[in-house]
């Protein structure tokens, strides 16, 4: 039985760890699949928030700029009139006109360089070398010769958001460009998209930062000082430019301080396309190591779980197996003497039958057992049938198979058919039964034998022709004075 308990609960035991295990591991992926998928809602909600209000700022500008654009067009005209009577700049009093007109005036010559200006910081300034795309612009709006505006866009030096108009002088050899400051209009206070990037970042504790970049790559809503712009980094720039260019999200990998990091940059473009600042980049920098942190806590929790479930299982498997192992037991053998019965005989003998191709049969029986039965009573008749049981244990190996096949009945299948060994056994057998028989009888005044017939297996017999003939040498043996054994030629 020692052996069924812990096949059993090795059985059990494999079966619980590996169905805890799936079920755990299946847990484990859910729940980092969950965490996964909470962070990409996270950074996609932030993304549609940034690029919304951004385009809620350009539509609402856009109706603004209606009023605002006339009037800088009005104004501009009125500076071409001067032009044509003063064209010397240099006697233009240029604090006058801002404080007149409530606008910064720039004056561009032919290099689209600041020459003039009431604001004094970007006089010097040359778009050529800091910003050649937007100076081929100015160029193509100088040949244009019409008047034309932006929406919301850069003060270079100071990072301001401020709008521009820009008006080529007749003789294309300058251009005047005005700048309305608009961070102190009520419009730009309610739809103030750096307020909206400061919520996200307090919000959200995966993003680290949020950067709008317009197309020259300088950075949005970041006040500056001196002649120095806010660039983006040149680690980035290739991928800057390739998704201004292509119009396309693209993802960078990186660390910082210690951390890794994820840029992703998102092209955005205004639905209606005015100048050079409508068409930006938005950079949302993503810390994975808030993430990675997460999954690790779990994968930690996970481990410790399992181990939980593994103890458990285990001490589960041992008691259910304690439990279970005694009838399952009985069901295959003999409840007196401990030996296969005759189910799990048959069930054996087919696999070791098909298994080994030479064995042999013996086919055992108690001499005049009915007798003791009958004159001692069945209690010592099954006294003497475990003294048997114990002898076939003590003579036969493990490997051969022995049961108790009906009262006094016995049978033991030899995975061999060498006829000296054979005989040895059934020699054994007998010897050692009558030794304890003769111990027996001591005491009681009775005694009993063995009578044993062997058939070895020929070739391709069926196992029914093979019990024959062993039950044909047993009666032999029976009829030749018991107590001895006979081999079925």
């Amino acid at each position: 039985m020692n052996y069924i308990r812990v096949k059993l609960t090795v059985v059990l035991l494999v079966f619980s760890l590996l169905l805890s295990l799936v079920i755990a591991v299946v847990d484990y992926d859910k729940l980092r699949e969950t965490v996964l998928q909470s962070q990409a809602t996270e950074i996609h909600f932030a993304e549609d928030k940034i690029i919304h209000n951004l385009s809620t700022i350009d539509k609402v500008y856009n109706l603004f700029d209606v009023e605002m654009a006339e009037k800088m067009k009005t104004i501009s005209m009125e500076l071409l009139v001067k032009y044509e009577r003063e064209p010397d700049f240099g006697s233009w009093d240029f604090d006058v006109l801002k404080e007149e007109y409530d606008m910064d005036i720039f004056i561009l010559d032919e290099t689209n360089t600041v020459i003039y200006s009431s604001f004094e910081e970007d006089i010097g300034l040359d778009f050529k070398a800091c910003c050649s795309g937007f100076s081929k612009l100015l160029d193509q709006r100088r040949k244009e010769g019409e008047f034309t505006h932006d929406g919301l866009d850069l003060q270079s030096k100071t990072g301001e958001f401020k709008k521009f108009s820009y008006m080529p002088t007749p003789d294309q050899h300058y251009l005047i460009e005005l700048a309305v400051l608009l961070e102190d209009k009520e419009i730009y206070k309610q739809f103030n998209f750096m307020d909206t990037i400061e919520s996200l970042l307090q919000e959200y504790d995966i993003i680290e930062a949020i950067d709008v970049y317009n197309s020259g790559g300088n950075l949005l809503g970041v006040k500056t000082k001196g002649f120095k712009m806010n660039m983006i980094n040149e680690r980035f720039l290739d991928v800057f430019e390739q998704v201004r260019k292509k119009g396309e999200t693209e993802e960078v990998f990186v660390s910082e301080n210690g951390e890794k990091l994820t840029y992703r940059f998102i092209p955005y473009q205004a639905d209606e396309m005015r100048g050079y600042s409508t068409k930006r980049v938005v950079a949302i920098a993503y810390n994975n190591d808030i993430v990675a942190g997460m999954l690790s806590e779990y994968k930690n929790q996970f481990f410790r779980q399992l181990i939980v479930i593994l103890i458990g299982v285990i001490a589960l498997s041992f008691i259910i197996a304690r439990i279970v192992s005694k009838p399952i037991h009985l069901a295959f053998h003999d409840s007196l003497t401990g030996l296969s019965n005759r189910a799990a005989f048959e069930d054996e003998r087919q696999k070791r039958v098909h298994r080994n191709k030479k064995h042999a049969l013996m086919m055992i029986d108690l001499d005049d057992f009915k007798s003791i039965n009958d004159q001692l009573g069945h209690v010592e008749g099954d006294k003497i049938l475990k003294v048997f049981a114990s002898t076939i244990k003590d003579i036969i190996s493990p490997g051969h198979l022995a049961a108790r096949v009906g009262g006094d009945e016995f049978l033991v299948l030899l995975d061999t058919d060498e006829t000296e060994n054979i005989e040895k056994n059934a020699k054994l057998l007998i010897k050692k039964f009558n030794n304890r028989m003769d111990e027996y009888s001591f005491d009681k005044g009775m005694r009993t034998s063995i009578s044993i017939g062997i058939a070895s297996s020929l070739e391709k017999e069926p196992f029914d022709e093979l019990y024959t003939r062993a039950d044909q040498a047993l009666y032999k043996s029976k009829m030749n004075g018991k107590n001895q054994y006979s081999i079925s030629e």
